[in-house]
């Protein structure tokens, strides 16, 4: 019997199956995907092979749906009968983006503790924001015994559903945003003359380092932002520039877009 069974080994799977490794033995672990690629490169650390999801999903506490939205349909069709028959004596988590615990509910087939959670890529080194809410069958040794597995993923916080799609916007979709703005530093700084490998270091320390300011002062980025502006100085030179390019709209805009983006897919 597993603890944790992931069925896919995408990016986000696979980074989540490699947290629960450093919490969980890794013969309690198993793995299943349609890429024998994925698999391999997840059993090389240790990790279990399902020969197939209805082999994972029988034989998991916690069966974790990690593949895309479009693919939940085919594969709820393979694993339900063996949720209906194994109903409530395992946990269901999902992380397909719009796809509601009803939802999920009504793919399984069956009354079951589902949690749906909303993790994000920077869950590979530790330092992910996992969003995530559950239906009134989870109990709360159900829900320790999820978080204490994949503690090492980063940082959890529950949410009620009708937000998480919100919040998804910012932390699932966010990583990506950040990129951008971590390669147009760095674009910058190859502009002006350093070189890329040191531009890409001191753009990546100082968005690590501001983050952490961030988090751990309290404070509202509007002061930390004033704190490095001294008057007539360069900082705020750039930060007019940034304002003239309507920089605040244009990151407003994306996460507006991105959680509309979301709302089409539970239509």
């Amino acid at each position: 019997m597993y603890t944790f069974g992931f069925l896919g080994c995408g990016n986000m799977g696979g980074a989540l199956a490699l947290a629960a490794a450093k919490a969980v033995p890794a013969d309690r672990l198993a793995v299943c995907d349609t890429d024998p690629a994925k698999t391999a490169a997840l059993t090389r650390p240790g990790l279990a092979t399902a020969a197939d999801a209805q082999t994972l999903a029988r034989g998991s506490d916690y069966i974790i749906v990690a593949v895309k939205p479009q693919g939940l349909a085919a594969l709820f069709d393979e694993i339900r009968p063996v949720l209906r028959d194994r109903a409530p004596g395992y946990v269901l988590v999902s992380m397909a983006a719009g796809v509601a615990l009803a939802d999920l509910r009504a793919l399984a087939g069956v009354e079951c503790p589902i949690i749906r959670i909303m993790p994000n890529t920077p869950a590979g080194v530790g330092q992910g924001m996992i969003l995530y809410t559950a239906n009134d069958t989870v109990t709360s040794p159900m829900l320790e015994g999820f978080l204490g597995g994949l503690s090492h993923a980063g940082r959890f916080d529950p949410i009620p559903e009708r937000l998480i799609d919100a919040a998804g916007a910012i932390s699932g979709c966010g990583p990506a945003f950040v990129y951008l703005f971590a390669e147009a530093l760095a674009d910058g700084g190859v502009a002006c003359g350093l070189p890329r490998d040191q531009a890409m270091l001191y753009a990546a320390q100082t968005l690590l380092g501001s983050a952490q300011m961030l988090l751990e002062s309290g404070r509202h980025p509007g002061q930390l932002k004033d704190a490095v502006c001294s008057p007539g100085g360069t900082t705020i030179a750039g930060v007019r520039t940034l304002e003239n390019a309507a920089f605040r709209a244009a990151v407003m805009n994306a996460v507006i877009a991105a959680y509309e983006k979301t709302a089409k897919l539970r239509t």
